[in-house]
């Protein structure tokens, strides 16, 4: 389907298919005063800042609802091998069971079940994001769990209209990579936290570990453009060289950097178990 086609539904069966990518009343409602839409750009303009400036809590935790919940036993086993969650349905058994305990664990202590966009991530890359946002406060939960909410949305547009066209889309607007320079290669499967300050206390917004290049490309959703401010990425260098049986100088790498707009921001990780740089990147 293209814009076009989309355009000439009646509204109760375009209202639906935008529930479809994400289910909040609220969304849908004032996203559908704007149909039909000018162009895939516009779509995901307004539906950025709707999801962000006209949504609320209630609104953010009624979509959460609409997600089966990735830590099930039943769900991993038997239903869970859609497009966005593919890389369960090849989990071992006991990555199962750890991750249905975690979101047990996860749902007792938020409130909501976990919410992550899967595209891409493994059942064990998924599960350390899940024990490493298990140690979030609920209120840092709830404003990562939109996050992931808006970036799963915006995969959903590009399924709704498979021939629509996206390429005003780019990589989120703070990203990162790790060199390990003590080997020359890639670190991967390190936890990153983005941290702004909230009341004068540091709150994480965003998390994620890096891939096998090193990198997190979808840290922010891609339309999700910072307000100008100081923010902070958190990397745990300590149970990174742990897993490798090294001892090391940092349990933790911080870095403040201070965004002037509304341009990509690169912050790159130079580390070894002794040292560390960084510099902004492009």
């Amino acid at each position: 389907m293209n814009l076009s086609t989309f355009n000439t539904l009646d509204k109760e069966s375009a209202a639906k298919e935008l529930f479809a990518c994400c289910g909040s009343t609220r969304f849908v409602d004032v996203m559908m005063t704007h149909f039909p839409f000018a162009s895939e750009k516009q779509l995901v303009d307004l539906s950025t800042d709707i999801w962000y400036n006209q949504c609320s809590e209630t609104d953010w935790r009624e979509s959460f609802t609409h997600h089966p919940k990735i830590g099930d036993v039943k769900s991993l086993t038997e239903k869970f091998a859609g497009k966005e969650q593919a890389g369960v349905a090849v989990a071992t058994q006991q990555t199962i069971q750890a991750l249905a305990q975690a979101n047990a664990d996860y749902e007792a202590k938020n409130g909501f079940i976990f919410i992550v966009c899967a595209t891409g991530k493994s059942a064990d890359e998924m599960l350390q994001i899940l024990l490493d946002r298990l140690k979030n406060e609920p209120e840092e939960e709830l404003n990562i769990a939109m996050g992931e909410q808006q970036k799963i949305s915006i995969i959903r547009f590009k399924k709704l209209l498979t021939e629509g066209d996206f390429s005003f889309l780019k990589v989120s607007q703070i990203t990162t990579h790790v060199l390990d320079t003590a080997v020359g290669l890639p670190g991967k499967n390190i936890s990153i936290r983005l941290q702004a300050k909230r009341n004068n206390v540091w709150q994480t917004i965003a998390q994620g570990i890096t891939n096998g290049d090193g990198r997190i490309p979808d840290l922010l959703p891609q339309d999700r453009n910072l307000k100008p401010d100081t923010y902070k990425m958190v990397f745990d260098t300590g149970r990174y060289y742990q897993q490798q049986n090294l001892k090391t100088f940092y349990p933790e790498v911080e870095i403040q950097f201070t965004t002037f707009d509304e341009t990509h921001y690169h912050v790159p990780l130079l580390v070894n178990p002794f040292g560390y740089s960084t510099y902004r990147g492009s």
